[in-house]
């Protein structure tokens, strides 16, 4: 098919990683920032076609907010990213490239269920009034419901989500071997190879410290009050939910629009599938707190519930029962040679991310074993720091476990491994070494991936391209 290219070729050869970034722009905008540049959209008077995909076309306008969005969303952070003609048109490529995804999944019939599309949008309602104060502070700053917000930006979310699952599948089926690794390494010239800095390996046993029975009897009590509330003077759940609730979804009733039951806590779950639609639970009890349900309806596997969470008071926790039972952990293993932590971690463990792996911490930005120590918390580190040896293990400290609730927490952590500063190799650093090679050889064959699939659609660029001395104007 004909494509007009002109001199834009040099703008598709970009770092994937920044290809993913810009895709999912809409899905963390700031909500302010974001109903601005809508409202400012919505006020312009005159608009330009610049690109055309098929049947496809792109309005300078919403390049223009896109990368507005994208340099105010860095600022916010701190970042000074300056506004510059290369930046747009990237903006633009990567509008285009989406399209032509877009496009591939039709051909491929990649579709997004609406269950997925309605969660993903419940879900990034919920991040936006977290981040404006309140649905209420949301609706004025878009001047419109959510409801209506809803509807007007679930087909975008979609054709998001599409794009994605269509990435996410072409790279997933690129693998790398050994001999390639290898093959990069040896590219690297030997005085450019990168120091790395010293790393641990640790795993962790944690638990969370019990209610002590007074702060769990007065939520229990409590939750049986709304309860009755509801079943004997006919107050609606959903108002007790905005007023009572200490979940994040009270500010919207207590809804939980259509979830696997796989997707729930077990107790909760269980409880609410046991109902018939309008019917009301008993109290429910799960990790965090207790719960009374109301079933909305029921689809397959799926449910749609509201509920009023009361959680147990966090400054009445039993710490003493948690550091309690970490010592008596930590004395078995050291005074029992062969009591394997791993096992101990998967049983006795109350962190649901750590146990199934036994117990091994990971670095959270690389997901990789080996942490350099500079990227540990300041609470993890200065533990660490008393480990001198391979297989010591700590006495219990205290934490906050990454989790929904934020828990307080107490846990054991133990030095599994300690590797020294050193110059980069293939013995110490195949799997970080491994990683690199990888994510190149996916950019090289994503870039010629898509320069494949533009050659499959009709495009049209109907603005001057880069190196004319035309600049967007900002």
């Amino acid at each position: 098919m004909y494509e007009s290219k002109s001199n834009t070729k040099c703008f598709t050869k970009r770092l994937i990683w920044v290809a993913f970034v810009v895709t999912l722009l809409h899905l963390v905008y700031p909500a302010i920032a974001w109903a601005q540049d809508i409202s400012n959209t919505q006020l312009r008077p005159i608009d330009q076609i610049i690109a055309q995909v098929n049947d496809r076309v792109i309005l300078k306008s919403d390049i223009d907010t896109d990368v507005r969005t994208y340099i105010l969303q860095n600022r916010s952070y701190g970042q000074n990213i300056p506004f510059n003609e290369a930046l747009w048109y990237s903006f633009l490529e990567n509008s285009i490239e989406n399209l032509v995804l877009l496009q591939k999944a039709k051909i491929d019939s990649v579709t997004i269920p609406d269950e997925r599309v309605n969660r993903a949008m419940d879900q990034r309602i919920q991040q936006l009034i977290m981040q404006t104060g309140s649905e209420s502070a949301l609706e004025r700053a878009f001047g419109k419901p959510v409801i209506q917000l809803r509807e007007e930006f679930r087909e975008e979310f979609r054709e998001q989500m599409t794009t994605e699952q269509v990435r996410q599948t072409y790279l997933s089926s690129i693998s790398i071997t050994r001999p390639e690794v290898a093959e990069f390494f040896e590219s690297i010239p030997k005085d450019s190879l990168p120091t790395i800095p010293e790393q641990v390996a640790l795993s962790q046993i944690v638990i969370i410290p019990p209610a002590k029975n007074d702060a769990k009897e007065a939520a229990y009590f409590f939750a049986v009050s709304l309860r009755d509330s509801i079943l004997k003077h006919g107050i609606p759940l959903e108002d007790l939910a905005r007023r009572h609730s200490d979940g994040p979804s009270g500010s919207r009733g207590g809804l939980l629009p259509l979830m696997g039951l796989n997707e729930l806590v077990s107790e909760y779950s269980a409880a609410a599938s046991a109902l018939t639609s309008g019917q009301i639970s008993e109290v429910v009890e799960t990790e965090y707190g207790y719960h009374v349900i109301e079933l909305i309806r029921r689809i397959g596997d799926q449910i749609e519930t509201r509920h009023i969470l009361i959680s147990v008071n966090a400054e009445e926790l039993d710490d003493e029962v948690a550091i309690e039972r970490l010592v008596s952990i930590r004395d078995s293993l050291i005074e029992i040679p062969n009591l394997e932590f791993s096992i101990l971690a998967r049983t006795r463990s109350h962190d649901p991310i750590t146990k199934v792996t036994g117990g091994k911490v990971l670095d959270p930005e690389t997901g990789e074993r080996y942490i350099p120590l500079s990227r540990l918390d300041a609470n993890l580190y200065r533990t660490v720091l008393l480990l001198e040896n391979v297989k010591d293990i700590s006495e219990p400290r205290p934490f906050t476990l990454n989790s929904p609730k934020g828990s307080r927490a107490y846990r054991i952590i133990r030095l599994d491994q300690r590797i020294e500063e050193h110059v980069a190799n293939m013995d110490q650093d195949f799997e970080r070494l491994r990683n690199i090679a990888l994510q190149q050889k996916q950019l090289q064959k994503y870039t010629q991936w898509v320069d494949e699939l533009r050659d499959e659609v009709y495009i049209e660029y109907r603005i001057v391209v880069p190196n004319s001395p035309v600049t967007p104007q900002f």
